[in-house]
């Protein structure tokens, strides 16, 4: 039987609406759409780049506790309200996915609160024992 788990990160929104930040399927690491907020404190910063450099935390983290890692991410993709905040971004995100260059897709839309300027989600394949 395939291994199936959930991984929380404390979000309010996790169990308000009822998902979690990440589904372990066997191999397989399904990170949800993940915003800036510090999910410690509930607060988020105002500047986009800071936002996804929050979304990375939270995602690192929720990868790390599946047994994963960035290196592992074969599929990122991005959701941004203002598709003008998009490369204020890129050198960052370049410096998380540069080296393995997964699949992603930039989507411009309207995001769950108004306060959000990304939202990243992200799948990866577990590594090999």
């Amino acid at each position: 039987m395939t291994e199936r788990r959930a991984i929380l990160s404390g979000s309010t929104y996790e169990e308000r609406i009822g998902y979690a930040r990440a589904v372990v399927d066997g191999d397989w690491v399904h990170v949800s759409g993940t915003t800036g907020f510090d999910y410690a404190t509930m607060t988020i910063s105002d500047d986009v780049v800071e936002q996804a450099e929050q979304c990375l935390r939270t995602i690192g983290a929720a990868l790390a506790e599946a047994g994963a890692s960035f290196a592992d991410v074969v599929r990122v993709r991005y959701m941004l309200p203002d598709r003008n905040d998009f490369e204020p971004c890129w050198p960052l995100l370049r410096g998380c996915f540069g080296q393995i260059k997964p699949a992603a897709t930039m989507i411009e839309c309207g995001l769950a609160d108004p306060r959000m300027k990304i939202e990243i989600e992200v799948y990866a394949r577990r590594p090999v024992a």
